[in-house]
C-alpha cells in the first residue's frame, strides 16, 4: 500500500477488473450454478469499505456481478472472492432487475419482424420490405398504465420499440419515423407480447443525411490545423496510475459508469495532497416530455439500463482526439462472461487552454504572461441516437473540470403537414422532434487534504443599506454548513453566484483559512421537470435537486440505486438521504445533477452541434498562493505568425 501522508487510500482493490479476473468470475459463477442460463450483464470491482482500509484491515479482493439467468429472468446479485476463487453472496432481486444484455436488444427487433400483428401494421402504412425497417428497443422502465400500455414487469425482461425506415442501408432512419406502432417483447419468452397501433400518421419521405456526399459542396477555406508536440507527451502511465506535471491519479473503467478516476492528488511542495477520492458519472437518464399514449412512456437510464461503459467508441486520431494522443483500452465481461476488449476507449491528451494569467505593468510596460494547458482524459459512449463525451480536463492551477458533450440525432415523429405540437419543434416536412431533458449525475467522493470534510453552501448578497453598510456597495457572502442531509438549498443560484465549498477545518494555509475546493456548476444546471405522479420523476428521484451531500457508505454508489432498470420507483438518493444523517466533519460524497433541456431548433437536424455542459473544481485557500507561478514562459515562436512574416519574440515574458 502506497499512501502519503495526507493522501488517499491508494490500493489495487480498487482498481478494475482484469482479463484473467473476469475469466475466474465467470468459472466461479458457472460452478455454483447460480443461475440455469447465466447471462452477465455487468461484472466489475467490487470497491472494499475504504474505512476498513484506512485502519489497516486486510481485505480480500472482490468482483461483483449483476447475473441474469436467461431461463428465467431472474436477476441475481452476486460478489465473488478472488483471493478464495468463491461466491461471498448471492441474492435474488425483485425491484428492478440487471441491466439489458445486448444480445436481448439484438434479438428484439428479428422477433417483432416476425410478428403477424406488426406486419400487419407496417402494411397499412405502405411498407412490406421488413429488410428497410429499422427498430430501436427501449427499455419500458415500470410500463403499467392501466388502459394505455398496462405491462407490469411481474419478473420479466420487456422492451418497447420504436420503428423508422431506411431507404437504403446509410439512409437516416430517424428521417422516417413510422408514427404509431409498438411492440413489446417478452426477452426471455422470446416473443412479441403485444402490438399497439395509435393510428396511421404520413411518413417523412425526404431525405435528411448528414453524410458528406449527401451535402456537397464542402467548404473550401478550412486551413490545416496541425497539433504537434516534437518532445513527445508530457505525461506519464506506469500501470493504471498517471501522472502529469503536479497531478497524479488512478485511471479505472466500470461497465455502466464508463470512465472512474481514482486517488487524485495534487503535489505541493514535495507531499501529494488529496483531492478526490473517486469521481465519475454515477447515472444519467433522457426524460422525453410528449404527454401522448404512444411517446409518454420513452425515458432512458443511460448507465442503469445500458452500461455506458459497455457501449463505449473505439476512438480515432484526427476524429475523437486530435494532437498527441495516447490510448488505453477498455475491457468488460462478455455476456458469456468472457473479456471483451474496446480498443482505444480512453483518450488521453493535452491541449493548449489558452492564457493562465497575465499581468501588464503600466508604468513599465512590461508584460508577463503564461500559457495554460490542460490534461484531458475522455471517452464517448454511443447510445442509440445520441452520444455522450465525458471530458475530465486537469489544469496547472489545481482546479478540474468536467466536460459533458452532447452530440447526435435527436429523436423524430411524424406529424400531419401543417400540425403544430405544444411539446416539441417542428424540424422538417412531416417531422417533429420532442421537448426532453438529458440530466447527468456525477458522484464526487471527496478528500480535500483528507477524509473528514464539510460542505459549506456560499451565497453572496447585496448587503442592506444601514450602520454596517453606509455607502450601499457592501458584499457579503451567506455561508450555510450542510451538517446534514437535508441542510440548505439544493438547486443552484446565478443570482447570488451560489457554490459548494468542501473545506478541511483541521487544516488551515497561511493566512489561517481552512483549506478547502469550491465546487462551481456551470451554466447548465437542469432539474428533472417531469411532475410527481410520473414514471421517470419516481425512478430518477436524483433529478429534482442540483446537489445532494451524503456521508460516504460503500451501498451508495448509484444515485438511482443499483438497479434502476424496470425498477418502480424512490430508491436511490431520495431514500438515503430521507434519513437526514450528519454530515458535518465527515467522509462525505456530493452528487451533482446537471444537465440541458433540450428543446429542439432547426440547426439541430439533421445531426446536432456539439453542446457542452459541465462543472469545476476550484482549489480555495487550499494553498498560500498561485500555484501556477511555477509555470515557465513559452517561447511564442511555436505559435508562429503569418502576419507580414514577422517572428514572434523569443518568450512570453
Amino acid at each position: 500500500m502506497n499512501a502519503m501522508k495526507g493522501t488517499p487510500v491508494r490500493h489495487p482493490l480498487f482498481d478494475s477488473l482484469t482479463s484473467d479476473e473476469f475469466r475466474r468470475v465467470a468459472d466461479v459463477v458457472r460452478r455454483e450454478a447460480i443461475a440455469e442460463r447465466p447471462g452477465f450483464a455487468a461484472v466489475y470491482t467490487d470497491e472494499p469499505d475504504k474505512r476498513l482500509l484506512r485502519e489497516g484491515h486486510e481485505i480480500a479482493r472482490r468482483a461483483r456481478v449483476l447475473l441474469v439467468d436467461r431461463a428465467s429472468g431472474t436477476t441475481h446479485d452476486v460478489v465473488v472472492d478472488l483471493d478464495a476463487d468463491a461466491v461471498v453472496s448471492s441474492s435474488v432481486i425483485t425491484d428492478g432487475a440487471a441491466p439489458v444484455l445486448l444480445e436481448e436488444f439484438d434479438l428484439a427487433p428479428d422477433l417483432i419482424k416476425q410478428d403477424p400483428r406488426y406486419v400487419e401494421a407496417l402494411a397499412l402504412r405502405g411498407i412490406t420490405d421488413m429488410d428497410k425497417v429499422q427498430i430501436d428497443p427501449w427499455g419500458v422502465g415500470n410500463m403499467a398504465v392501466p388502459g394505455v400500455l398496462d405491462y407490469p414487469v411481474d419478473g420479466r425482461r420487456l422492451a418497447g420499440s420504436v420503428s423508422y425506415y431506411r431507404d437504403f442501408p446509410d439512409d437516416n432512419g430517424y428521417a422516417h419515423p413510422i408514427e404509431g406502432v409498438i411492440a413489446v417483447v417478452d426477452l426471455v419468452a422470446l416473443k412479441v407480447i403485444d402490438v399497439h397501433d395509435f393510428g396511421v400518421r404520413p411518413m417523412n419521405v425526404e431525405q435528411a443525411n448528414y453524410t458528406a456526399d449527401a451535402n456537397q459542396p464542402m467548404r473550401s477555406d478550412v486551413a490545416p490545423l496541425v497539433i504537434t508536440q516534437p518532445e513527445g507527451v508530457g505525461f506519464k502511465i506506469d500501470g493504471r496510475e498517471l501522472t502529469w506535471q503536479k497531478w497524479r491519479f488512478r485511471i479505472n473503467w466500470h461497465p455502466l459508469e464508463g470512465l472512474v478516476l481514482h486517488a487524485v492528488e495534487y503535489l505541493d511542495g514535495d507531499e501529494y495532497r488529496s483531492v478526490l477520492h473517486r469521481a465519475s458519472l454515477g447515472e444519467m437518464v433522457v426524460p422525453y416530455g410528449d404527454p401522448s399514449k404512444e411517446h409518454f412512456w420513452r425515458s432512458a437510464f443511460d448507465a442503469g439500463e445500458f452500461g455506458l461503459g459497455k457501449l463505449a467508441n473505439s476512438l480515432r486520431l484526427g476524429c475523437d482526439c486530435l494532437g498527441e494522443i495516447v490510448y488505453l483500452d477498455a475491457e468488460n465481461a462478455g455476456e458469456n462472461g468472457e473479456p471483451t476488449t474496446i480498443e482505444n476507449a480512453i483518450c488521453i491528451h493535452e491541449e493548449d487552454a489558452g492564457i493562465l494569467w497575465k499581468h501588464t505593468d503600466w508604468m513599465t510596460g512590461k508584460v508577463d504572461v503564461r500559457r495554460s494547458r490542460r490534461l484531458v482524459v475522455s471517452f464517448i459512449a454511443t447510445v442509440g441516437n445520441y452520444h455522450y463525451g465525458f471530458y475530465w480536463n486537469f489544469y496547472q492551477d489545481a482546479s478540474i473540470q468536467m466536460e459533458v458533450k452532447l452530440l447526435g440525432i435527436v429523436q423524430t415523429r411524424s406529424v400531419e403537414e401543417g400540425e403544430t405540437s405544444a411539446h416539441g419543434t417542428r424540424i422538417a416536412k412531416n417531422i417533429v422532434s420532442s421537448y426532453h431533458q438529458h440530466l447527468f449525475s456525477f458522484r464526487l467522493d471527496t478528500e480535500i487534504d483528507g477524509w473528514q470534510n464539510t460542505v459549506v453552501q456560499n451565497d453572496a448578497y447585496g448587503v442592506p443599506v444601514g450602520p454596517d453598510n453606509p455607502y450601499g456597495n457592501a458584499i457579503g457572502v451567506k455561508k450555510t454548513v450542510i451538517d446534514r442531509e437535508l441542510t440548505g438549498d439544493d438547486h443552484t443560484n446565478t443570482q447570488s453566484s451560489r457554490s459548494w465549498q468542501i473545506m478541511n477545518t483541521a487544516k488551515k494555509n497561511a493566512w489561517g483559512n481552512p483549506v478547502s475546493y469550491k465546487f462551481l456548476p456551470g451554466w447548465s444546471s437542469a432539474t428533472m421537470l417531469a411532475q410527481d405522479p410520473s414514471l421517470i420523476a419516481k425512478r430518477a428521484g436524483f433529478g429534482t435537486r442540483n446537489m445532494w451531500v451524503t456521508p460516504y457508505s460503500p451501498a451508495e454508489m448509484r444515485p438511482s440505486g443499483d438497479f434502476p432498470n424496470q425498477s418502480r420507483s424512490g430508491d436511490g438518493l431520495p431514500r438515503w438521504t430521507a434519513e437526514n444523517r450528519a454530515t458535518d466533519n465527515t467522509d462525505v460524497v456530493l452528487w451533482h445533477t446537471l444537465g440541458v433541456t433540450h428543446i429542439p431548433r432547426a440547426e439541430d437536424w439533421p445531426v446536432m452541434p456539439t453542446e457542452v455542459v459541465g462543472f469545476h473544481l476550484l482549489p480555495v485557500n487550499f494553498f498560500d498562493k498561485n500555484p501556477a507561478l511555477d509555470v515557465p514562459a513559452s517561447s511564442s515562436a511555436h505559435g508562429g505568425s503569418t502576419a507580414d512574416d514577422q517572428p514572434g519574440e523569443a518568450s512570453c515574458h
